[in-house]
């Protein structure tokens, strides 16, 4: 339990130590639960709130993939002891690096800009002692005075990727992102993939359950252009199949 309680104190990073919450601070929440809620309703992806100053998770969502079998209270309860019991073991450490890296890179971020920024990552829950690579992406809500992260939502959805780790930090609204090359040590900076207006209207017709011949007829243009279109799409996000390219350009807004 001494080591438990040691490693679960390593994710609340002291340079995002929340020690006090001011009333003025405690004055932004207004109900901000029932949104949540209602936008958790509404996704088919797991959504939970982690509270850095009570050092617990606020909410969790009734959504089942990031549960692992459990149900939404009984994840709550556990707070951050859940993600060491159920974050396959390879992946705890990784887990615990992310979240150092992730609080280094949002000091150095201006005040004003802190909650424009999402960090992403992929790691593997095991649900049924089966382990599954989900996607994880956390944004701040709530912050302190101080400019320190007071409330953060998380997104849980499945993973477009096949290994662990895919560390990125994003920034809503512009065309860069910063990826974590771990081998290097080093935040690399990047330009986001863009879609063409072909490849955005196939990605649609197939989201509407088309075929390759029905997507041929619907923008006028041969089945073999299709393929040929699809074929350079598939190279360009890196995925291997028409399922992954949709659930990546949704993950990524790109679509």
């Amino acid at each position: 339990m001494k080591f438990m309680n040691e490693n679960i104190n390593g994710l609340f990073f002291p340079k995002n130590r929340v020690g006090s919450i001011s009333g003025e601070e405690i004055s932004q929440l207004n109900n901000y639960w029932e949104v949540t809620d209602a936008f958790s309703r509404m996704s088919y992806m797991s959504v939970y709130i982690i509270d850095y100053y009570h050092k617990n998770f606020e909410y969790v969502s009734q959504n089942p993939l990031f549960l692992c079998g459990l149900t939404a209270e009984e994840v709550r309860s556990m707070g951050f002891e859940f993600y060491f019991k159920y974050v396959k073991k390879d992946d705890l450490e990784l887990l615990l690096k992310i979240d150092q890296l992730g609080f280094d890179f949002y000091k150095k971020i201006p005040m004003d800009e802190k909650k424009w920024y999402t960090i992403s990552c992929d790691f593997h829950l095991l649900s049924d002692n089966k382990p599954v690579l989900v996607n994880h992406k956390l944004t701040p809500i709530f912050l302190t005075k101080e400019g320190k992260i007071w409330k953060a939502l998380c997104v849980v959805s499945l993973s477009t990727h096949m290994e662990a780790g895919n560390i990125t930090i994003s920034k809503c609204g512009s065309g860069d992102y910063w990826s974590y090359d771990i081998k290097e040590d080093v935040w690399r900076n990047q330009k986001k993939v863009k879609l063409t207006e072909r490849e955005r209207d196939i990605l649609r017709y197939y989201a509407q359950g088309y075929s390759i011949n029905g997507i041929a007829d619907k923008i006028f243009i041969s089945p073999d252009t299709i393929k040929f279109h699809r074929r350079k799409l598939f190279e360009k996000i890196q995925v291997s199949n028409i399922s992954e390219a949709l659930s990546f350009v949704k993950n990524n807004q790109l679509l």
